[in-house]
């Protein structure tokens, strides 16, 4: 009995005064039940926290886009396969606030949680014809490498999309890419892939998705990359529709290489670009297959305010399952998302634009675009006038323009 009160009595002072060390703490909170004795723990913890919480920002952004597309189009015939595009004006107006919250880590990386609204309202309609889309998604950024998930801006993407996967009446319709998208990007070149959820299957909306992964690698004036690319449309939930209703595979292919003559110049920016695309359009259920292909050529050039872009396909009908049946109606839009000019087997397109303000912050232009293809035979033609507004561009990259709409 005395040895044990002997033995209490020299031990019990060296654990008080060992409590604060950090090799006897694990050991000192597994024991003790004193309150007061994990208290140099806890102030630790707290000071943690109160490190973690100084890494927290608020992050905000204003984007907003005003687009007047006048589209002065004529069709061949009256029959529907003679139609390759419709004349119409589209005027509207889209606003797009976020907030969110960004964590650097401790790593060098950054964790960014973003929301907001995507409110496009047509000029010369009411509130009726406003379309609200939401945005949200997880931003993951670590030396050069991006990883988005959610419901994500389109003009986050590196390069906007060709005209001949993505007609730009779709970049007004549907701005966010529903999916993700994940890159790497530094001082050569990128490479990218994209998921784009379109459809989500219901007993009124088709199961339809995209895939899409490019990049490109620079070495001096000499470029080269490419990009692989799979449409996918599927049937409903109803099981009567489902039963006329085919499924559809449109996978494209494209490598491309390109010339950039710019410091070569006095020209803001000259490149020439030359692309080879080939593809596999299928409809499963009829057991329909094209194997379309054709050759890109583009040049665009700019100085100071004023530019010129010039694009000449030649080759097979990049979308030969637009007009196929779906249930009783062509397919249409749902599968083939490029501009219907890609019909023709031979397109030239030409964009005369002019800035009317560059910035960081601001990108004001107008495009006169000239169109020929051998469907129409005739030369049709096309103004827009867009601006977009991003506030963000004050503070991530002053030094450098503002990109508008379709790169330009």
């Amino acid at each position: 009995m005395k040895r044990g009160i002997i033995f209490c009595l020299l031990v019990c002072p060296l654990c008080l005064m060992a409590q604060d060390s950090i090799a006897l703490r694990g050991f000192w909170q597994r024991y003790s039940r004193s309150p007061r004795m994990v208290a140099p723990d806890t102030a630790w913890t707290n000071a943690e926290a109160r490190r973690d919480a100084k890494r927290v920002r608020l992050v905000y952004n204003v984007d907003f886009d005003s687009y007047f597309d006048n589209r002065e189009y004529k069709d061949k015939g009256s029959m529907p396969t003679d139609r390759v595009q419709m004349p119409q004006t589209i005027f509207s107006f889209r606003l797009s606030p976020t907030v969110g919250v960004r964590i650097n880590d401790r790593v060098g990386g950054s964790h960014s949680l973003i929301a907001g609204v995507r409110y496009t309202q047509p000029l010369g309609g009411n509130w009726r014809d406003a379309k609200v889309i939401p945005t949200a998604y997880y931003h993951f950024q670590s030396k050069g490498v991006n990883l988005q998930l959610g419901a994500i801006p389109y003009e986050n993407r590196i390069l906007s999309m060709p005209d001949w996967l993505q007609y730009d009446s779709l970049v007004y319709a549907r701005p966010n890419i529903q999916g993700a998208l994940i890159s790497y990007q530094d001082r050569r070149g990128f490479v990218e892939f994209m998921c784009d959820w379109r459809g989500s299957q219901s007993m009124e909306r088709r199961e339809m998705f995209r895939l899409l992964v490019d990049g490109q690698y620079q070495y001096k004036w000499f470029f080269v990359g490419g990009l692989a690319h799979l449409n996918h449309t599927a049937g409903s939930a109803d099981p009567e529709i489902h039963a006329y209703e085919s499924l559809y595979d449109d996978l494209n292919l494209g490598g491309h290489v390109g010339f950039d003559f710019t410091r070569m110049t006095s020209l803001d920016s000259l490149t020439v670009k030359a692309t080879y695309i080939c593809g596999i359009a299928r409809d499963r259920e009829r057991e329909v297959e094209f194997h379309p292909q054709g050759v890109l050529v583009e040049l665009y050039a700019n100085w100071w305010f004023l530019g010129v872009k010039n694009t000449t396909y030649i080759g097979d009908n990049l979308q030969p399952l637009r007009w196929s049946d779906n249930g009783g109606s062509p397919i249409g839009a749902l599968m083939c998302q490029g501009d219907p000019f890609y019909q023709a087997t031979f397109y030239n397109r030409t964009d005369l634009f002019a800035y009317f303000y560059r910035s960081a912050y601001v990108n004001c232009y107008f495009s006169w675009n000239l169109h020929y293809d051998n469907v129409c035979r005739r030369l049709q033609n096309q103004q827009q006038l867009i601006v977009r507004f991003s506030l963000d561009g004050l503070y991530r990259q002053p030094d450098r323009n503002l990109r508008g709409l379709f790169d330009k």
